[in-house]
């Protein structure tokens, strides 16, 4: 066996629909499965999905207040007043920032913008701002990406008299602010057809009613905030991220020019994953470490010079932003590890002084991924009295839902089912990690501690091909609730398994099944290698691409867990590093090391595994060891077959690994035939008596044989009471009656040793495993 890392959904399919889908719009079956995967209930919905880019873009004043705020934003521009533009530090508040500064600026607004410091006044719109909004004499605030919890501020906003826009897309809380306008999908009374936009998207959508025709120039900025935020690509965020990304591509934009040449990003290999690894991260790192103001003035600038400048220094600010997030992880690794342990802790609220809050929502993304528990990570900031931090969760737990009622000791926080940020009082982190983990406790089950894969689709060898990999392709871009497909491959075997790298740490297999194979990459997988037997029946989940070398084009799936059901046999018959072996093997959990000799045994335990070494001497020693879904080495041979019997009874091992060390080998020692034993006892007879010590070197040296075989067949007789043997001298019986040799214990030993040595050390490994097989109990599957 072989456990898989995480826990396999492979999602049901519709077998009649993804047939209509195949007939009607001549696609293969890989890709028709997908789109039943995801949702797809016609084929009219499938046309729509594939054909992404021939969609319109929703009317945008279907949107609650858009008229509202239209008009105040077009009198605005009338009568030349200052409009500042309030965004977030985030790559989607950059883009927002950026997308609705473009927009006005083109409709000759006087116009600028504003983005909070992270660290000296921590998210979304604050009343010292407004304040000194208002004294440089702004007299109408939008603001993107931010806003919907502004309660407070929106009230100071209308006390000094100024006009506030909010645009936004977190999660509305119950008391919404008294602004002029709200433009939010999600906000009670508005009839928008589609609730997900990013922030980005609704400043796009804004700035399409406001420019009356949908800002094709924007849509490259739009899908950079769209795609980095995480949002549901599916409706309108697809058709913004489609139509970006391929504008991406012969952008004219010269700061995003100079991002991506810094980015080391060719513009014909730009994809989603461009945003989401390359420009994201790094729009992302200037908030995270400093003021984000020198992102937006990136996206804006239109010298090249200037825009290369500010591309240098933030891809500095990014390499710094990894190291601290590396630093960072291992401290908050150590917190856990050492004052909350995850079995008491089924959340995890971690904080520190001194930690960088711009980097927090990073680190916690990283306990997610290590301890697969919900996790808040805060900045702790003593001479104000507060922490600063970012949440992530794990399926099953929302954390908007259980902070929401926490709202008495949360002042300011918002966010998702699956992120949030927040800001409390220092005394009350304490009871924010106790109230979270007794409602998880009453949440959680044991169940959902183990890391889920969505897998899409299930198929065989023979449905993998260039042409099915590259119609997938159809399907992009990809993102939330649109992700890459995983595919999972059961049932197929090893054609080629081996270690790549310089380090040996990757894995390259050739998976086999029928007439087909398929290229197999496991990058950081190599440990894998030595837990696969040679004639292994495997399943493996990965996500399909195509392999280019020599202009040779072939299928390929990247490995991203494997497992195997069955009991494995590892043959390591002959080994000659026997003490790497066990110390390797005994590392794996649930592994027994099972000996019969004596000598073997205090072998083991002289190599320090005294714990897990169990010596079998007798057939009831076998039946009390419970071998069921462990690793066993066994490290020689029994002497008898029913100690293999009783060992398995009760079902089969995970995995069995044959060492069958021995002191002698009996197989290629000399067994007397029926014509040695009827010379022997007729040269008794003839002398009578015999000192064997004294003479049987002599006799074995005149017959060509061994003194073990004279005083093998001395022992045997005087089983068979055809001879006593008093001090060394042997005389034959005066009345015996006549009995077959196999009636003797010894020799019945010797012949059924024989025959152990023959299988166990001189079969093949099929020939091997197949006895092991006939073994097992046949009502006792492996892993039940």
């Amino acid at each position: 066996m072989l456990k898989a890392k995480t826990r396999w959904m492979v999602q049901s399919s519709d077998e009649t629909l993804i047939e209509t889908l195949i007939d009607n719009l001549s696609i293969t079956p890989l890709v028709a499965s997908l789109l039943v995967n995801r949702g797809i209930h016609s084929v009219e919905e499938a046309r729509e999905f594939l054909e992404t880019e021939k969609q319109s873009f929703h009317d945008p004043f279907l949107l609650k207040d858009m008229d509202k705020a239209v008009h105040r934003i077009k009198t605005a521009i009338e009568q030349n007043e200052h409009i500042l533009v309030y965004g977030d530090y985030d790559a989607d508040g950059v883009s927002s920032t950026t997308v609705l500064l473009t927009a006005l600026r083109t409709l000759g607004a006087n116009v600028d913008f504003y983005i909070p410091n992270r660290f000296t006044e921590g998210y979304g719109p604050n009343e010292a701002a407004f304040r000194h909004a208002h004294e440089k004499g702004f007299s109408l605030i939008i603001t993107v990406d931010t806003g919907i919890a502004a309660v407070h501020e929106a009230q100071v906003a209308k006390e000094l008299g100024m006009d506030l826009i909010i645009t936004d897309h977190h999660e509305p809380g119950p008391i919404l602010p008294e602004a002029l306008a709200i433009i939010h999908p999600k906000q009670p009374g508005c009839t928008y057809p589609f609730k997900e936009l990013a922030g980005v998207g609704v400043a796009f959508k804004l700035s399409h009613a406001l420019l009356g025709d949908v800002p094709t120039d924007l849509l490259e900025v739009a899908a950079i905030g769209t795609i980095a935020d995480l949002v549901a690509l599916h409706d309108e965020n697809r058709l913004i991220a489609k139509k970006g990304i391929n504008q991406l591509k012969t952008t004219k934009r010269i700061g995003l020019k100079a991002l991506l040449k810094i980015a080391n990003v060719k513009m014909d290999e730009i994809n989603e994953d461009t945003i989401g690894f390359a420009l994201g991260p790094r729009i992302n790192a200037v908030g995270r470490l400093q003021s984000a103001d020198p992102a937006v003035d990136l996206l804006l600038s239109e010298d090249e010079e200037e825009a290369s400048v500010i591309a240098e220094e933030i891809d500095l600010l990014n390499k710094e932003r990894q190291k601290l997030v590396s630093t960072m992880t291992e401290e908050a690794i150590e917190e856990v590890e050492t004052r909350f342990p995850i079995e008491d802790h089924p959340v995890l609220v971690i904080a520190r002084e001194g930690w960088n809050p711009g980097v927090v929502g990073i680190v916690a993304s990283r306990l997610v991924d290590r301890f697969y528990r919900p996790t808040i990570v805060l900045s702790i900031d003593r001479e104000k009295g507060i922490a600063k931090g970012s949440a992530r969760s794990i399926v099953g737990f929302d954390l908007f839902e259980n902070l929401s009622t926490c709202r008495d000791i949360l002042p300011h926080f918002g966010g998702h089912p699956m992120a949030a940020g927040m800001t409390l009082n220092l005394e009350d982190v304490d009871s924010l990690r106790e109230r979270l983990v007794e409602k998880a406790k009453n949440i959680l089950t044991e169940n959902d501690f183990i890391p889920v894969t969505k897998v899409d689709v299930s198929c065989n060898l023979e449905d993998i091909s260039v042409n099915s990999i590259e119609e997938m392709q159809l399907l992009s871009p990809f993102g939330m609730n649109n992700p890459k497909p995983v595919i999972q491959i059961e049932n197929v075997t090893l054609a080629n398994v081996r270690k790549i790298g310089s380090e040996q740490n990757h894995l390259k297999l050739v998976f086999s099944q029928e007439d087909c194979q398929l290229d197999c990459v496991g990058f950081g997988m190599g440990y894998i290698h030595d837990e696969l037997s040679p004639s292994v029946t495997l399943s493996a989940i990965g996500e399909l691409s195509i392999n280019e070398w020599n202009n040779l084009r072939k299928p390929q799936i990247m490995l991203q867990d494997i497992k195997v059901d069955e009991w494995q046999l590892f043959d390591f018959r002959g080994t000659r590093n026997v003490d790497k072996l066990v110390s390797s093997v005994t590392t794996l959990e649930e592994s027994i090391i099972v000996t019969f000799e004596e000598t073997t045994h205090d072998y083991v335990k002289n190599l320090g595994f005294e714990q897990k070494a169990m010596l079998v001497k007798t057939k009831q020693d076998a039946l009390n060891l419970s071998v069921k879904n462990k690793h066993v080495i066994l490290m020689d041979i029994p002497s008898s077959l029913d100690h293999f019997d009783a060992l398995f009874s009760e079902g089969k091992p995970a995995r069995i690994y044959t060492v069958f060390q021995q002191d002698s080998d009996h197989f290629f020692s000399t067994i007397p035939t029926r014509e040695h034993f009827k010379w022997y006892y007729g040269f008794l007879l003839k002398k009578g008596s015999f000192k064997l010590h004294e003479q049987g070197k002599q006799l074995a040296a005149h017959k060509g044989w061994t003194k073990e075989t004279i005083e093998f067949m001395s022992q045997v007789f005087f089983e068979l009471e055809f001879v006593t043997i008093e001090n060394g001298v042997i005389s034959t019986n005066s009345s015996t009656r006549k009995r077959d040799l196999t009636e003797s214990k010894t020799y019945a030993q010797k012949q059924m040793r024989l025959e152990l040595e023959k299988t166990l050390l001189y079969t093949s490994y099929m020939q091997l495993k197949q006895w092991f097989e006939e073994r097992f109990p046949l009502d006792a599957p492996v892993g039940v």
